[in-house]
């Protein structure tokens, strides 16, 4: 078997569910209607993203909550412009996430800076002029 090349969930596990939440919907984003009591869940562009009790995740897993510290990921989001890159940042902020970077440019020819939600996940919001937005908010590698 070949393992399909996508991305169709993200999980992050979260301290707080109920706090997580209110942050993911203060950026603008919309919980759906299969979340519950559990775990919230919110459609992005080709894929999902899934908050989820860190504990419960950890257990669920089967290895121990080892919480603190860089966990060795990031989870971006591309955007059309630098103007959007910092607009998306200060979003961030507002609802309560903090900037690890600000918006500048990049040795890759882009622009980009990244913010922490409210488990230290970290985000890279970008503009990259290789990689073009498609209809469906997708973007397009060459």
């Amino acid at each position: 078997m070949t393992i399909p090349a996508r991305l169709s969930i993200v999980t992050l596990g979260v301290a707080d569910l109920g706090r997580s939440v209110a942050f993911y919907e203060a950026i603008g984003w919309t919980r759906s209607a299969a979340s519950n009591d559990d775990i919230a869940w919110f459609a992005l562009a080709g894929c999902a993203i899934g908050l989820f009790p860190r504990g419960e995740l950890a257990a669920d897993i089967g290895v121990p909550d080892g919480a603190g510290g860089f966990g060795g990921i990031t989870l971006a989001i591309n955007v059309e412009s630098e103007q959007l890159v910092d607009a998306a940042l200060a979003t961030a902020v507002a609802a309560g996430g903090s900037l690890a970077k600000s918006g500048q440019r990049a040795e890759w020819g882009g622009y980009s800076g990244y913010f922490a939600d409210l488990d230290a996940n970290y985000w890279e919001v970008a503009f990259n002029p290789e990689f073009p937005i498609a209809a469906d908010g997708s973007i397009l590698l060459p």
